[in-house]
């Protein structure tokens, strides 16, 4: 259960954002009738710790101006350990390992300066309580302007602590005391710089995306009026990424441009290559991971040519993170190799040394990931006390945790509770009680190996409670899916559901934080996310269902989706506005199928407002073995009665249990939500002994009901027209695109664009010029599970997802309404990717049509003219409106009904997503 929020904790200012790419709203969740707050994100950004410390020898600044520029660039927090857990009674009671060479003192500047010292080794609760004094010691003297300086630094750290309530009081406080002299004192601007600064890091973590901009404001205006340039460039950059997370991309993306440009202009300093190194880490926050890298390259260039290896070694970790986006996992570790060969300091070289083993455990080179483990024991004991140090142990016994389950033997298991023993007392002398959940929990799921689950159980609680007690969403998400594992595993059912609730719910508010942390630091979405959805759902899905059960098991699977497009975007940009089907259309019914480790589970949702649900006993690999056969029957050359063998067998699994439902109802269009390999698969191939799905019902697919419930609206079908008929960058030429422009021409009032006037430039023009309802684009273009190999091609580029919505931010028909209709009729999904098909629905959500039409495989482009035309003649019709799930149905057995093209290979790979009326 989630204790109650706090009554006085500080509210967000301002409304909640409309906008749907606000990733940074937290709604207030319920469970079990209580409400619980969210928790900031946490860390400075370790890596420019030598870099402020060269910043105060090179500008003769004191400390105020070393933290400043830190402070600056809090947003871009280093975050939480990729995974963390072990049984207390193992851990010793332990002192600070550092000597405290102010112990004692009572001089305030001191103070501050040992604060500083404690919060850059992440020692939060330490520095707390020097910067408390600190603060209280120049109140009594009446000296305002340091006692401001402690309480900003004291709200950071407060912030790091997870004690938002304390936080605000400390900054608010700050301000209080520094706005009444902004004009007495010429140090002013730069004080009030760090505290606005200070603030919106606030907000930001309070999910109060749109007051953090405000701050960030502010804070540029003071670090201008300061004279302050370092400061200004880091508001800056928190400027843009906050209006990332509303989803003002043009801004952010203008923005980003203005900074790189900016530094581009200057000599190559430390200060430019860690300010270089900072926009790049920004951009891939941001998702611009192609810039992100040529901005990191730069910066790795100057520093290595300035022989500085501190910032060499930062860099080079931040490049292997990125790449390691790009699924480039050998370069990755060559980066880290690199990084910790070159490190000086020793938390960048077990960073860098952890990220590598990571990569080894995934390519299952596990002589590689043994050789690392003694160097990074050694490495262990350098590091000092303190938040960074606690995750760097936890995650070490986490990846010995995994290098064990693979090849038993090769960890002594006794080492791991050693480490993670030593974790838990080092956060608990330092008094960080984040860092000792996260140990906890790692314990915990290390004992969860005992047959005797007890202190598994005890040891997840006690990090649960931690967890509910600070507000440390994140970690309760973890906890609480842990512990409906280990309940799970006792056989306590009713106990298990009540445990994935919550970390579902957790989840849930969690979902913008999810994507929005640093690649070092993500969820894990397979282990930590996924395995919640899909085992909340396997308990729900019961012989003896409630319909409540039902209910929610749907949300959970709809909430699926929706976690598995923020994955691929890496970002939470998509809004969900829950319909009732019958308010859409009374005659569609809506499938749920998911694929769970023992079975095949779907529910129906039928317009009558009642669910049923129904399995096919079988396991995972099984199932999946099917699909890809059935996915590979639909190529021409494979035996034709195999084909619909296999065919009418995913028929049975999915169709045959509903039928009577599905006449009693008089239901005309089937709705599919997807799950895991079955959205490679047409469901208009299906075959039922007798006839293909498609002549029997309309078909779309959506990621969920978050639909426009609104129809087509016929008045006005205005229609871009783009694509190319001659072979481009490696794609073979498409002679047939030019049939399906005529027959577009001829029955809509089109706009065409037709190879060499198919640029970038000429299609983003011709959208800013006019609204058009429906664009149609007959191009090369490719579907996969990673965003940047999802694109479609131009004559002279290729337009990425990610891009994809910026060509309509800001045009006339952004401005106006959603495009009804994006048809891609010439698309391919990635050779080999099961999850493919993302990308696919990236696309159709990305550009915020209305409705989606895009091909599965590349089709003869004959026949996809003669389905198009078709399609178009459907749409063009005044009398008797089909919804355009008809119009593709009418199609699709037109061209069935041609003795050329009767094979589904050449119409069933056209899929319609979204509003499908």
């Amino acid at each position: 259960m989630r204790k109650a929020k706090s009554e006085s904790s500080p509210q967000p200012r301002g409304k909640q954002p409309s906008d749907p790419c606000h990733s940074f709203w937290r709604r207030e969740r319920y469970s079990s009738g209580v409400t619980a707050r969210s928790t900031p994100d946490i860390g400075i950004l370790s890596i420019l710790n030598p870099f402020a410390r060269r910043l105060r020898h090179q500008w003769g600044k004191r400390s105020l101006y070393l933290l400043s520029f830190l402070l600056t660039l809090a947003i871009i927090t280093f975050g939480m350990p990729s995974l963390a857990r072990t049984p207390t009674s193992e851990v010793p009671a332990a002192t600070l390992g550092e000597t405290d060479q102010f112990a004692g003192t009572e001089d305030p500047s001191l103070l501050l300066q040992e604060g500083q010292q404690r919060y850059q080794n992440s020692q939060f609760a330490e520095a707390v309580r020097l910067w408390e004094r600190a603060a209280q010691l120049h109140a009594a003297a009446r000296e305002t302007l340091p006692q401001a300086q402690a309480l900003n630094y004291l709200s950071l750290a407060y912030q790091n602590l997870g004690d938002t309530q304390s936080a605000q009081t400390a900054i608010e406080t700050s301000l209080n005391l520094l706005q009444p002299l902004e004009f007495q004192d010429g140090r002013m601007a730069g004080l009030l710089a760090q505290a606005w600064n200070t603030r919106g890091k606030l907000n930001l973590s309070q999910g109060n995306a749109d007051a953090a901009l405000e701050s960030w404001q502010q804070a540029q205006f003071y670090y201008d009026r300061a004279g302050d340039e370092t400061g200004r460039f880091g508001a800056r950059l928190n400027l843009a990424q906050t209006w990332q997370s509303l989803g003002q991309y043009r801004k952010a993306a203008t923005l980003l441009e203005e900074l790189n440009a900016q530094l581009q202009v200057q000599p190559d300093t430390l200060v430019k290559a860690n300010s270089l190194q900072s926009l790049g880490i920004v951009l891939q926050t941001v998702g611009d991971l192609v810039r992100a890298k040529d901005i990191l390259e730069q910066s790795w260039g100057i520093s290595d040519r300035l022989d500085d290896l501190e910032v060499t070694s930062a860099t080079l970790l931040s490049l292997g993170n990125l790449v390691k986006d790009f699924q480039q996992n050998d370069v990755a570790i060559s980066y880290y190799r690199e990084a910790a060969k070159l490190a000086m300091r020793p938390l960048t070289k077990v960073q860098a040394q952890l990220n590598a083993v990571t990569l080894y455990l995934a390519a299952e080179n596990w002589d590689e990931a043994v050789a690392i483990v003694p160097e990074i024991r050694a490495d262990l004991t350098q590091l000092p006390v303190g938040r960074q140090g606690i995750y760097a142990r936890v995650n070490f016994a986490d990846r010995l945790m995994k290098l064990s389950a693979r090849m038993p033997g090769a960890v002594d298991e006794g080492e791991i509770a050693r480490v993670l023993a030593a974790a838990v007392a080092d956060a608990r002398s330092i008094g960080d009680e984040r860092a000792e959940a996260y140990a906890l929990l790692q314990m915990g799921k290390l004992y969860e190996r005992n047959p005797n689950g007890k202190d598994a159980r005890n040891l997840t609680e006690k990090a649960l409670q931690i967890a509910q007690r600070i507000d440390a969403d994140e970690i309760f998400a973890r906890a609480a899916s842990q512990l409906g594992r280990i309940l799970e595993r006792e056989g306590q059912l009713q106990a298990a559901v009540a445990a994935y609730r919550d970390a579902f719910e957790a989840l849930q508010s969690l979902r913008g934080d999810l994507v929005a942390v640093n690649p070092d630091v993500q969820f894990e979405f397979r282990e930590s996310v996924e395995s919640t959805y899909r085992e909340l759902v396997s308990l729900l899905l019961q012989p003896d269902a409630t319909p409540a059960d039902l209910k929610q098991a749907r949300e959970v699977l709809e909430a699926l989706q929706l976690a598995e497009l923020d994955n691929f975007f890496g970002d939470a940009c998509l809004t969900t506005k829950p319909v009732q089907i019958d308010e859409i259309d009374p005659h569609s019914a809506v499938f749920y199928p998911i694929i769970l480790g023992d079975r095949l589970e779907t529910i129906l949702s039928l317009p009558d407002g009642s669910l049923r649900h129904y399995a096919t006993p079988l396991p995972a690999a099984e199932v999946e073995r099917v699909l890809q056969q059935f996915y590979s029957s639909l190529y021409p050359g494979y035996p034709n009665a195999d084909r619909l063998r296999v065919s009418q067998q995913v028929y049975d699994w999915l169709l045959q249990p509903a039928e009577a439902d599905l006449e009693s109802q008089d239901i005309q269009t089937l709705v599919f939500v997807l799950d895991g390999f079955l959205r490679n698969i047409p469901m208009a191939a299906l075959f039922d002994g007798d006839r293909y799905l498609v002549e029997k019902y309309a078909i779309a697919l959506s990621p969920g009901l978050q639909l426009f419930p609104e129809g087509l609206q016929r008045e006005r079908l205005k229609t871009l027209a783009v694509g190319l008929t001659e072979a481009r960058q490696g794609f073979s030429a498409l002679p047939g695109v030019e049939e399906e422009m005529q027959e577009i021409a001829t029955e809509l009032d089109s706009e065409v664009l037709l190879d060499d006037r198919f640029t970038n430039l000429n299609f983003a023009a011709e959208v800013e010029r006019e609204s058009f309802e429906i664009i149609h684009m007959a191009t090369h273009g490719q579907f996969s599970s990673n965003p940047d190999d999802t694109f479609l091609l131009t004559w002279n580029d290729r337009i990425g997802v990610k891009d994809f919505n910026q060509l309509f931010e800001g045009s006339r028909l952004g401005l106006s309404q959603p495009i009804e209709l994006l048809v891609m009729s010439a698309c391919q999904t990635a050779a080999g990717d099961k999850k493919a098909t993302l990308g696919l629905a990236g696309f159709a959500l990305r550009s915020g049509a209305r409705s989606t039409i895009a091909s599965l495989w590349s089709v003869n482009d004959r026949a996809t003219a003669d389905l198009m035309g078709e399609f178009y003649r459907q749409i063009a019709r005044q009398d008797d409106l089909p919804s355009k799930a008809e119009a593709l149905r009418q199609a699709q057995i037109a061209v069935l009904q041609n003795p050329s093209y009767k094979h589904p290979y050449f119409w069933s790979a056209f899929v319609l997503i979204g509003n499908w009326l």
